[in-house]
């Protein structure tokens, strides 16, 4: 998550040195450590373990499970998350988490299930999260790029 914030701040934001937040970067860096890995890591071995099998079957109902259930709920609670990180007021977050995530989950959805598919159905378990975070790296610079957009915009239509 760390790399996709570096992206966020100097390829599409073209930020100058003396503008870069480095803040931002390890906050980013630090929830892709320490939480999203963690938990990617756990949501797929029990995505196995409810579908047992193999086959474009199986590899449907865990896309769906993972669409329909997890993406939401972890894409929500990453972008309160990070509200908290950076220390925005509450009402600031919630305003945050109800305005992006129909945005940000419409986007999701027109990446992740064709990722998620190819994944379940052609990669063996140990090497799901190694292709998430192949993808992520776009998928964390528009991430870490929204979020903080959504910052700007929220600071002017709050003041």
């Amino acid at each position: 998550m760390g790399t996709g914030d570096v992206i966020a701040q100097t390829v599409v934001e073209r930020k100058t040195l003396q503008q870069y937040d480095v803040g931002r970067t390890i906050r980013f860096f630090g929830v892709g450590l320490l939480l999203a890995g963690p938990i990617f890591r756990g949501w797929y071995y029990s995505l196995d373990k409810l579908y047992k099998g193999q086959g474009a079957a199986v590899a449907v109902k865990k896309m769906l499970t993972d669409q329909g259930l997890f993406a939401p709920v972890f894409l929500a609670g990453f972008v309160l998350f990070m509200g908290v990180l950076r220390g925005d007021k509450w009402q600031v977050v919630k305003h945050k988490v109800s305005r992006d995530m129909g945005p940000i989950l419409a986007t999701n959805y027109k990446i992740w299930p064709a990722v998620q598919m190819i994944n379940f159905y052609f990669v063996p378990l140990q090497h799901r999260v190694l292709v998430v975070n192949v993808v992520a790296l776009g998928w964390n610079t528009f991430l870490a790029w929204k979020s903080e957009q959504a910052l700007i915009s929220s600071s002017t239509e709050t003041s």
